[in-house]
């Protein structure tokens, strides 16, 4: 990664124009049998077009905040990095009451109610599939995000020393986050080409850390485990061998 980054999104442009095609995010959800494995470019076109979305349909401006209600799980590496792509505040777990814009899993549909403002709901199905129904007063990611553009570009630049995360009670700027993320990649020991297997949750520094941004940072990847408890006996060495796991966080 170049030093020069001061960004989440900046370290996703220089792993793009390092490595376009390399593995960043592989996801296994072990209560589905699901397997899905994001190349640095299919990660960025998704981050793109959820930008898009997000600054054009659902008008989020630099400064907005967001509650993440989201579990561990590639769609939410996905709009961490879209959030941070637009300036908007990402905040793991928040309170939708307080939120400009809320964006919720299956289970948590309830409690974003609570927002006011724009409101997206993910189905978290196998291959990114969308609501059998959709749920009322909600956008289905799914639905919207395809139709989106596949390049993007904020209407204004990011500033690295505005807010750009808040997780389990820190608020974090963009720069302050890259600064951490390198820190604990480089306590971890990654390098370039390493591959982390995490199955620590969302809801802390240390389990998104370990789930995206210490990878990212390093010029390495994550294997990104949920529901790891229900793999069978011996699953777990299995899936480090296949996977060419080099360092784990479990």
């Amino acid at each position: 990664m170049n030093a020069s980054d001061r960004t989440p999104a900046d370290l996703l442009r220089s792993a793009l124009a390092a490595d376009p095609a390399r593995p960043l995010v592989t996801f296994y959800d072990d209560a589905t049998g699901e397997r899905v494995e994001l190349s640095v470019a299919t990660f960025a076109n998704w981050v793109a077009k959820t930008a898009n979305l997000l600054q054009g349909d659902l008008a989020a401006a630099p400064g907005d905040r967001l509650a993440l209600l989201l579990p561990a799980h590639w769609q939410s590496a996905v709009w961490l990095l879209a959030c941070h792509s637009v300036g908007v505040v990402a905040e793991v777990g928040g309170d939708p009451a307080g939120a400009d814009l809320v964006v919720a899993g299956p289970d948590a549909l309830d409690a974003a109610r609570a927002c006011s403002g724009e409101r997206v709901a993910l189905a978290l199905r196998p291959l990114g599939g969308r609501f059998p129904q959709p749920p009322a007063g909600f956008q289905d990611y799914a639905v919207e995000v395809p139709s989106q553009g596949d390049r993007f570009a904020p209407f204004a630049p990011v500033d690295p020393e505005e807010p750009a995360l808040a997780v389990g009670g820190a608020e974090l700027t963009a720069a302050d986050l890259v600064e951490r993320a390198r820190a604990d990649a480089e306590a971890l020991g990654l390098e370039p080409g390493s591959r982390l297997l995490s199955a620590l949750p969302y809801d802390s520094w240390e389990g998104l850390a370990r789930g995206l941004y210490a990878p990212l940072a390093s010029g390495g990847s994550v294997v990104l485990c949920r529901n790891l408890g229900q793999l069978a006996d011996g699953g777990l060495e299995k899936r480090i061998e296949s996977e060419r796991v080099t360092h784990r966080a479990v």
